[in-house]
């Protein structure tokens, strides 16, 4: 007789309602996330499991499961299914034939061999088989049978999200490999997280950064963090806003291809960049975009503009947008979707971003906008979610899938990417858009990883800016 537990119900099998050749089976697919729960709770970071110059190299040319993970199944099966809840594991043994990869769907069998009267314990056959219907892993398992009827309804289990935001790092710096390092001028880096952003970015063959500021402050920051200066360009001058104004000037001579924000305030920073005179504006509006890498979304996400344009108008979005997606272009996204936020995905005369992002699609269909698809406005939830897409009937290919998200302004901008940042894990880069080069401006808050982060982005662009420049 073959036995199969009700969904909503765990039911125990009693050892006298148990006879030989009796039968239950359980079926699980491996999944990215179950190895890697698996190896957080067992503490085995077995890297001919984790990485791929291991596996790659050796016997299994995939990722594979930990072989406990298919040895639990079988436990499963026996405390939730059958015989069920109260159930004790005696003894097991058990002979692994060939591994599971990710994607398989193993079926675990377990068949009543014997039974034993005097001390209510029961021997069973145990296999597992995948969806080629090949062995995975055999033996036996001695448990005792309860020997009183339990039944109780299944507790929902919760939904675990693993977040790695140090592993999303390292893909992200994955992008700039086989690149040569920028140069760049890094504003008053005189507080511990920007001198260690600027330091572990060189160390990543990111950047080579030029510290600007008084030079004096820049060693005791090293000196009391242990930080090895001595590898690097230190240019002395009296306080911040001569660093920020130092920094410009190194840009404008060709010293340096990027700017990164160190320990002084945005505005001091950006006030030499606009500057008419000496600064370094283009025909573009200056704008920032934030680059968020969230646990819960399946694949990185732009932010425009949550920094530097407060309440921007019609036309100061053409640039904000098209910065936005000229930046995707370099990230590796040919096409990005770009959603044009309101509160509403509806068309409302009282509610001017509604009519902005009316406005924003058709410039885009007449060609003032290019390289990307747009669509708005577009309320935030059906902006990621395509469920909030079909539930509200919204017919679009943005809509749910979105690469940019376009914000009415910088306070709504601002409140979206510390929400993602501070409540859902996300990695976060900055970078300023629209001038002459790259500037990572990050928040005097931001962590080292942060900066990295943000250099990575300032490098792709450089090395794009190279490119244009001799192509031209």
């Amino acid at each position: 007789m073959h036995f199969e537990t009700p969904l909503e119900y765990l039911e125990s099998r009693t050892f006298d309602e148990i006879s030989v050749g009796d039968t239950s089976s359980l079926m699980r697919t491996l999944r990215p996330e179950d190895v890697k729960l698996f190896a957080l709770m067992s503490g085995d970071m077995n890297p001919a499991l984790a990485h791929a110059e291991f596996r790659n190299s050796g016997l299994f040319q995939d990722f594979i499961a930990h072989g406990m993970w298919t040895a639990s199944l079988l436990s499963t099966t026996l405390g939730t299914q059958f015989p069920g809840p109260g159930t004790v594991l005696i003894e097991s043994t058990l002979h692994f034939a060939r591994p599971v990869t990710i994607g398989d769907t193993v079926t675990v069998r377990v068949t009543v061999r014997q039974k034993f009267d005097h001390n209510h314990h029961i021997i069973l056959d145990c296999s597992c088989l995948n969806q080629d219907q090949l062995l995975v892993v055999s033996g036996s398992a001695e448990v005792l049978a309860p020997t009183e009827k339990i039944r109780t309804k299944r507790t929902a289990m919760p939904v675990i999200t693993i977040s790695d935001k140090y592993a999303r790092l390292q893909v992200l710096v994955k992008r700039a490999d086989g690149l040569a390092p920028i140069d760049m001028a890094v504003v008053h880096p005189c507080d511990r997280e920007s001198l260690k952003g600027a330091l572990l970015a060189a160390d990543a063959s990111l950047i080579e950064p030029i510290l600007v500021g008084p030079e004096q402050k820049i060693r005791s920051v090293a000196e009391e963090n242990g930080f090895d200066l001595k590898n690097h360009r230190i240019v002395n001058v009296k306080h911040s806003h001569e660093a920020a104004a130092m920094a410009v000037t190194l840009i404008r001579s060709g010293d340096a291809e990027a700017l990164m924000k160190g320990s002084l305030h945005t505005d001091e920073l950006m006030a030499e960049v606009i500057s008419r005179s000496s600064g370094l504006r283009t025909e573009r509006r200056i704008s920032h975009v934030f680059l968020m890498d969230v646990p819960t979304y399946p694949r990185p996400i732009l932010i425009t503009d949550a920094a530097i344009n407060i309440s921007p108008v019609l036309q100061e979005k053409v640039d904000i947008i098209q910065n936005a997606i000229d930046l995707a272009h370099v990230i590796g996204t040919p096409e990005p979707k770009v959603a044009i936020l309101s509160a509403v995905e509806t068309v409302n005369p009282k509610i001017q971003s509604t009519l902005d992002a009316a406005a924003l699609c058709k410039m885009a269909d007449r060609g003032q906008i290019t390289g990307g698809l747009l669509d708005g406005p577009l309320a935030f939830d059906n902006a990621i979610s395509l469920v909030a897409a079909k539930t509200k009937g919204i017919n679009s290919v943005v809509a749910g899938r979105a690469d940019i998200l376009v914000v009415p302004d910088l306070e709504s901008g601002n409140m979206i990417a510390k929400q993602l940042e501070y409540l859902a894990n996300a990695l976060s880069a900055g970078i300023v858009l629209g001038a002459r080069v790259p500037i990572v401006l990050t928040s005097r808050a931001d962590t080292a990883e942060t900066r990295i982060a943000s250099c990575v982005i300032a490098a792709l662009i450089a090395h794009a800016n190279r490119s244009r420049q001799k192509a031209s």
